[in-house]
């Protein structure tokens, strides 16, 4: 199993929000839901995605923007715009329109929000709330905000998941909730391929076929009592040439980057489980607690008990555009992951033909 597959084959939608949304001119969106990860494209028209710490990006049809960590970003059609006209919580918010449909007779179909069947835009997001298989790996290696433009990703995989987010069948959320895993996959995958983007050194792709063995020995089995010795005869050459060639590589030497690797592994599981601290220390290759809490609080400056409760209450305040004021009413509450201080900047990168960087108008 390659690395990508193994760090995306756990990405799992469940009862994901899924929507279109008809806009008509001078809407803005503010999304406030605290999900982990995002997407959004325009099926019809553009737009602008706007959030802390970057430029207005433009998009536009079949675009495809991923945004990652619970902070609140805004979709408009204006980036100068003061303030949303609608701001977005993990509330089905299309119950909001529902009375002024009903009054003016108009249908829009399943999951589909707004006031007007057709609108001068056609947005169609999804979000992943909760855990959802989205490990803390995956939100390191990523920045704040990337965008595929359509040139560059699997055009009929949005296709169908915009016809099949307008069907109201049995079994229809799982569908979506599939299809939606399908589109974040794929768009990744996308990004990922390109070697200009900032990879954490787990994926960064290496030419030197003894490293990639190496790699993959302690990706396959990290609970393995791996020495340098044992990786070195696995991959044919000698200690001091794997050592070498390693941290050439990756950055850093072997045993170092296994410690890393099990540390992650073990705050995914924090995170994601309620197994025991013990028991996570025996999966990520650790003879018990106390040694994890050792080598988590030296490369992480917290205990993983103090892991896990700082995700607990980081569900509590997720997606709040103001961390510091109370928690926020029950229906606004989400999972979020835990950001630590190794985490690279939250950039921004684009994927695709033409530039889409801009300022606000």
């Amino acid at each position: 199993m390659d690395t990508l597959t193994g760090l995306l084959d756990g990405v799992r939608a469940r009862g994901a929000l899924i929507t279109r949304t008809v806009m008509t001119a001078g809407w803005s969106l503010r999304y406030t839901s605290g999900a982990q990860l995002s997407l959004v494209t325009m099926l019809h028209g553009r737009a602008w995605l706007v959030s802390a710490g970057n430029d207005p990006v433009a998009i536009g049809p079949g675009d495809i923007a991923v945004i990652s960590g619970p902070e609140p970003y805004t979709v408009t059609d204006d980036p100068s715009a003061a303030s949303p006209q609608r701001v977005i919580t993990s509330a089905d918010y299309c119950a909001h329109t529902a009375r002024a449909r009903v009054r003016e007779s108009i249908g829009l179909g399943p999951r589909t929000c707004g006031v007007t069947e057709k609108g001068s835009a056609l947005l169609l997001s999804g979000a992943y709330e909760g855990t959802g298989g989205i490990s803390e790996r995956l939100l390191d290696a990523l920045p704040r905000l990337l965008v595929i433009q359509e040139a560059a990703r699997d055009q009929p995989m949005l296709e169908v998941a915009a016809r099949e987010t307008a069907l109201d069948k049995p079994g229809q959320q799982a569908v979506l909730d599939r299809l939606l895993d399908l589109v974040l996959v794929s768009t990744l995958r996308a990004w990922f391929d390109h070697p200009q983007n900032n990879h954490a050194t787990w994926y960064r792709a290496t030419g030197d076929s003894v490293v990639a063995f190496a790699l993959r020995l302690m990706h396959e089995n990290p609970a393995h009592p791996w020495t340098v010795a044992e990786l070195a005869a696995k991959t044919g050459v000698s200690r001091a040439i794997l050592a070498r060639r390693f941290t050439a590589e990756m950055g850093e030497p072997p045993m170092g980057y296994l410690i890393g690797w099990r540390i992650a592994l073990a705050a995914d599981l924090l995170r994601e489980t309620e197994a025991t601290v013990a028991s996570i220390a025996r999966k990520v290759g650790y003879a018990n607690a106390f040694a994890l809490s050792v080598a988590f609080k030296r490369l992480r400056d917290i205990t993983p008990t103090e892991h896990r409760a700082s995700f607990a209450l980081r569900t509590q305040t997720a997606g709040s555009d103001e961390p510091s004021r109370p928690p926020t009413p029950p229906d606004s509450q989400h999972s979020t992951p835990v950001r630590h201080a190794s985490r690279h900047p939250r950039q921004m990168t684009t994927l695709g033909s033409r530039p889409l960087r801009g300022k606000a108008h």
